[in-house]
């Protein structure tokens, strides 16, 4: 391997402990194997610390394989995207690792561009209606994941059972919803990617119209002439200032101000004007407080419906700003002039009516496709996971009552296929009246795992692995994680050291302050007024934070990425795709953030 090489993933140095055997933690197809080597150690694998941060459980896995499988099938099979197929996956170690499987043949390429405008113009000629329908297939797979029951066998089934010549009973139920439910949770990512590949194949179209015209223009200038567009992703947080103008207004806003004490809040709104906010606090509630504080790919995220003291600091924040006469609105309107601006000053260098005519169609494409690049974080990573979750929690208390888990949050330490085999031990045991095999089996085998499991989380895993790419193609890989061919030469550099960093310019101006580093979401509460955000990367539930902070900068992102749209949506300067900023920059330093030229630089301890 040449020496501007990634570690070769069959020789990274293991984390510490005993980990023997961690492989079976995964299935199979899903780690670095001997017999792949020769195609494993010869490409590039980047970490994807975007989505999954830190090592994962066994059921945390599978939503990965469900992600990046349907994400492939659709640029592969279903559009067709010509430079591009999908994307490669394998785990090291409990972490995530990606590798863009490009097209270089141009014969290939070429064949391929028919068969996507046809499809993808499908699509972009119908994309209202078609999102419309979207929605309601989201909607119904939601209900029908919250429909799931995972129910206890009972000592004896219900006589209405037998009367009713039904002929099947309990242990087959409890079976047909495990089976259901694994299904409805890749139907989820199926149809999460049903629209996103195409938003983002749009605004790189748009993106390649801009460089070719105008070969000068600045990526943040494209990116800010699709800004300012209204999406529901934003709703959970504007809610909450509904919620906390509503607090003010019934003269309850110091019930927050200890939001830890849910109990005691739940007490003091039993009064008349209590009872008004909770009918508020409860429309809102469903669907938009089924809200994530992580991205919602593990089973350990809170939600904002299910741990109301997230919500409700949140809410203290803005009773704060507010009673000191601040306005919390979003800067929308500012927003749009500027865009409106870009957009005129760029389009009357255009020289022909046809480029003028061809520019406006595809910006507002990117525009009309925009809000769903944004929309999805809601609809599938927090609501329907939020849901997914809960009926796995559910599943976990069944096995938990029979003995097979020491706690029933073990449930994640048993892989999908695994699982198939201890609800027929749990059906089995019950239909014979015999005692069944896994209380004795499944508590010694997770105790390990979960020593595993952390033992990973102690690990600090490389960026990226193998053969750095010529030229990098697929459009998630380049919009969503900021990996350019440019970022990749910037990760073989030494990086750590120094006291200015690169990446991306995310979100327009310049800000100086106090950095933040926070790592997780038990870590926003420790954001302050006027600090700088340093982090892996954000999660869309951090958005009540944007209006405290000066600036934002994150190891990973790129212009398409939540922390980029957000901090332009909220007016906040931004760097995303610095690759080392947690490792150089380190709480309470003051760094000086410059979001149009992509650069940060740290100016004293």
């Amino acid at each position: 391997m040449s020496e501007r090489s990634f570690p070769n993933p069959f020789e990274v140095e293991p984390p510490e402990g005993d980990i023997e055997g961690w492989e079976e933690l995964y299935p199979y197809s899903l780690t670095f194997s001997e017999a792949r080597r020769k195609y494993e150690e010869n490409r590039f694998w980047f970490q994807d610390s975007m989505h999954w941060g830190w090592a994962m459980t066994p059921w945390d896995s599978s939503h990965l394989e469900f992600a990046i499988a349907s994400l492939s099938q659709f640029n592969s099979r279903h559009y067709r995207v010509p430079p591009a197929d999908g994307i490669d996956f394998r785990v090291l170690y409990g972490y995530p690792y990606f590798s863009p499987v490009t097209i270089e043949d141009g014969a290939r390429i070429e064949a391929r561009a028919p068969e996507f405008v046809e499809r993808a113009g499908y699509y972009f000629a119908n994309w209202d209606e078609l999102y419309q329908n979207w929605l309601v297939k989201v909607k119904e797979n939601v209900d029908a994941i919250a429909a799931i029951e995972f129910s206890p066998l009972p000592e004896i089934e219900a006589l209405e059972v037998v009367t009713s010549g039904r002929g099947v009973g309990s242990g087959w139920d409890i079976q047909e919803q495990y089976h259901r439910f694994k299904d409805l949770c890749l139907k989820t990512w199926q149809l999460h990617f049903e629209f996103l590949n195409l938003g983002y194949a749009a605004y790189l179209d748009f993106f390649g119209f801009c460089k070719q015209a105008w070969p000068t223009i600045p990526d943040l200038a494209i990116a800010r002439m699709v800004a300012g567009v209204e999406v529901d992703l934003f709703k959970p947080n504007e809610k909450l200032k509904d919620l906390a103008h509503l607090a003010v207004e019934l003269d309850l806003a110091r019930l927050f101000d200890r939001p830890d004490d849910v109990v005691g809040i739940a007490e003091q709104l039993q009064s008349d004007a209590g009872r008004k906010w909770l009918e508020a606090w409860d429309a809102a509630a469903d669907p938009w407080f089924n809200f994530s504080n992580g991205t919602g790919f593990y089973y350990s995220d809170k939600t904002w419906r299910d741990y109301p003291e997230i919500p409700y600091a949140f809410i203290r924040d803005y009773i704060t700003k507010i009673e000191a006469g601040e306005d919390i609105t979003r800067p929308i309107e500012a927003i749009r002039a500027e865009r409106d601006r870009i957009v005129e000053e760029y389009g009357d260098l255009l020289l022909t009516e046809e480029d003028r005519e061809t520019f406006q169609a595809k910006l507002g494409l990117a525009r009309t496709v925009f809000p769903y690049v944004e929309n999805h974080n809601f609809y599938i990573e927090h609501w329907t996971m939020s849901v997914t979750w809960r009926k796995l929690r559910e599943l976990g208390a069944v096995l938990a009552k029979e003995g097979f888990l020491d706690d029933a949050e073990d449930v994640v330490l048993i892989r999908r296929d695994e699982m198939d085999e201890a609800l027929w031990d749990l059906y089995s045991a019950w239909a014979v009246n015999a005692p069944a095999a896994g209380p004795t089996y499944w508590p010694p085998k997770l105790a390990r795992r979960k020593r595993i499991v952390e033992a990973f989380r102690q690990w600090k895993a490389p960026r990226a692995l193998g053969i750095p790419p010529e030229v990098v193609t697929e459009p998630f890989t380049i919009m969503l994680w900021g990996i350019t061919s440019d970022s990749v030469r910037n990760w073989l550099g030494t990086g750590e050291d120094a006291s200015g960093l690169t990446g991306m310019s995310a979100s327009p101006g310049v800000a100086e302050g106090p950095a933040r580093l926070v790592f997780s979401a038990e870590d926003i509460g420790s954001v302050q007024d006027g600090e700088i955000l340093v982090a892996p990367i954000t999660a869309p539930s951090w958005a009540p934070v944007f209006p405290k902070i000066r600036a934002c900068v994150t190891d990973i992102g790129g212009m398409m990425s939540h922390a980029a749209i957000v901090c332009r949506e909220y007016a906040v300067p931004a760097v995303t795709g610095t690759a080392f900023a947690t490792s150089t920059i380190k709480t309470g330093q003051i760094i000086r953030v410059d979001g149009v030229a992509g650069t940060v630089e740290i100016l004293s301890d």
